[in-house]
């Protein structure tokens, strides 16, 4: 696995160091939103729900917008230069914010930046390497990002504990953005790109196998039950929880995702990706179903937050890589783009219901929900993506009888 890893293109390691810089900026931040909206301008958590529904539905869309696009002009580096510019230049501004409508819409242009980027992203890694490494490209790649997502946190968390005012923490996340800037430069176009392009350009999932659209559906409900992070740091607080101790928690999970993501993604590359999204997804189920119960021991938190790091490190790259496998040739970009548009446009409903839940019924109803959502998600997976045959899962195989207009 060694001999390949290093055997990877520049772009790709170019494309994870700069996922590296622009996360440890982004995780610097992440964790304090919560917190700032709560304790300095007194949103509470149908606020937080909205805010983080919009800016993710809205980092969706672009998302489609950004990979169909990439399929017609075949060009992927403007628009991650763009993404990357909005998101890293617009961070810093929440320190000069005096209310939660600010704090929506630089989260909307975050967001947006995220939306143009990622399906360019994904679309330029796929295509950079052999389908028998997509595995091993998307598991560094999700590794070196989940890394900027322990150093982040840690700075928070010294920064706190040093008495640094919120405000001057979110102007922290300037320096990065220049660094991610710069490494842009040596970033490259792909070459020799498929030219199977149809003929009348779709915005829809015409020419995608009908297993893909299966995979859309279980991600759909996936999504619907997996709200913003956000919460589950709004959680933290709840069962008490320090702020200073909160970050640490939340580099902890990207610590195991970044830790684990690439081998169990590399290993996917050989044993197939169904064992590791089946597993991940039931361990999802199991921590939204711990986090029900009040009166956690540190331990205990501790515990589930760790197979909530395993969850992420064990479908973060198999999912994208299972994509790429599913999609047609010259319809990478669009694949990656409905992939990510589903994904993320479910969280602005499950934001706004899990909010809801919250604040109306208590937490226990609201991550019930969350992990009966995931339960659904895993039997699609079961019964429509990963049929058996007799004790064996049926391997992937696209068939032109599986390809429809729409689902």
């Amino acid at each position: 696995m060694f001999r390949k890893l290093l055997g990877l293109p520049k772009t790709v390691w170019f494309i994870g160091l700069i996922s590296l810089v622009n996360d440890t900026a982004s995780e610097l931040l992440y964790p304090l939103i919560p917190l700032y909206l709560t304790t300095v301008l007194m949103a509470g958590p149908r606020v937080l729900g909205l805010i983080e529904g919009v800016a993710e539905a809205t980092a969706s869309i672009f998302k489609l917008i950004s990979g169909v696009v990439v399929d017609k002009t075949k060009k992927t580096k403007v628009w991650i230069v763009l993404g990357y510019f909005l998101a890293g230049f617009g961070r810093p501004l929440i320190a000069f914010v005096s209310s939660w409508g600010w704090i929506l819409m630089i989260r909307f242009t975050d967001r947006m930046g995220k939306g143009l980027r990622s399906s360019p992203r994904d679309a330029l890694l796929a295509q950079s390497v052999s389908a028998a490494d997509r595995g091993l490209t998307f598991g560094l790649h999700r590794s070196l990002d989940n890394a900027g997502a322990v150093i982040g946190p840690i700075l928070a968390s010294i920064l706190l504990a040093n008495h640094v005012p919120l405000r001057e923490i979110f102007l922290w996340a300037l320096l990065p953005a220049v660094i991610v800037m710069t490494l842009m430069f040596f970033l490259e176009e792909p070459k020799n790109l498929p030219s199977a392009v149809p003929d009348q350009f779709h915005w829809t999932l015409q020419g995608m196998p009908q297993k893909f659209k299966y995979y859309l559906l279980a991600v759909g409900f996936l999504a619907l039950g997996n709200s913003s992070d956000m919460f589950l740091l709004l959680r933290l607080r709840d069962l008490g929880v320090s702020m200073v101790e909160i970050p640490l928690i939340w580099a902890g999970v990207s610590f195991i995702t970044s830790f684990f993501g690439m081998p169990l993604s590399a290993l996917s590359d050989r044993y197939g990706r169904a064992p590791f999204i089946l597993s991940a997804w039931i361990a999802f189920v199991l921590f939204y179903l711990g986090l029900s119960f009040s009166h956690l021991s540190l331990y205990t938190v501790i515990g589930l937050f760790g197979l909530y790091g395993f969850f992420k490190a064990a479908t973060e790259g198999v999912e994208k890589a299972l994509v790429a496998d599913l999609a047609p040739e010259g319809l990478v970009g669009t694949a990656f783009g409905w992939f990510n548009l589903i994904s993320g446009l479910m969280i602005l409903p499950s934001s706004i219901i899990f909010g809801w839940l919250y604040e109306r019924f208590g937490t226990q109803y609201a991550f019930i929900y969350s992990a009966s959502c995931a339960m659904i998600a895993v039997i699609i997976l079961l019964f429509a993506v990963f049929p058996r045959r007799g004790n064996q899962i049926e391997p992937l195989v696209e068939s032109p009888q599986g390809f429809n207009e729409l689902i």
